[in-house]
């Protein structure tokens, strides 16, 4: 018994082969549609509810009249309340809590890229929860 089978002659992979690719392609179309509409279906739920702290930072370097395009496309106001959020969707609104102090920002810009940091807040943002550099905070999606 030198070959690949009992009876030494070399075995069909390609017929083989072919009938698994469309058995596992099929199954993909089919499960991979229902697992990506139950993921959805959690991200429309948990995270709505879910929390996240850490410390979040306020943009520099911003020319005072503002003008820079964000990630979104739109021009980025210094006197706005938004903020910049690495995952977060583009138009989210947000309660960002730092200590007593609450305000509530719309996610239109991505970032922060630095390590331990969560959100990035425009300077009018922070000036209401009182941050002047860095500070402890935590962010809620707000429903409405």
């Amino acid at each position: 018994m030198t070959g690949w089978h009992d009876d030494d002659r070399p075995r069909e992979i390609v017929p083989d082969l072919i009938w698994y690719v469309s058995i596992g392609f099929w199954a993909t179309c089919i499960f991979g549609t229902a697992l990506a509409l139950i993921a959805a279906l959690v991200w429309l739920t948990v995270p709505a509810r879910a929390a996240e702290v850490g410390i979040a930072s306020v943009y520099r370097g911003l020319p005072s009249e503002g003008g820079r395009r964000t990630a979104s496309g739109r021009l980025l106001d210094p006197g706005a309340l938004t903020a910049a959020h690495r995952s977060l969707p583009f138009g989210t609104l947000v309660r960002v809590t730092h200590g007593a102090r609450s305000v509530d920002v719309r996610i239109n810009d991505r970032g922060p890229f630095v390590r331990g940091r969560v959100i990035d807040l425009t300077p009018a943002a922070a000036g209401r929860l009182g941050i002047s550099g860095l500070g402890r905070v935590r962010i809620e999606r707000v429903q409405r």
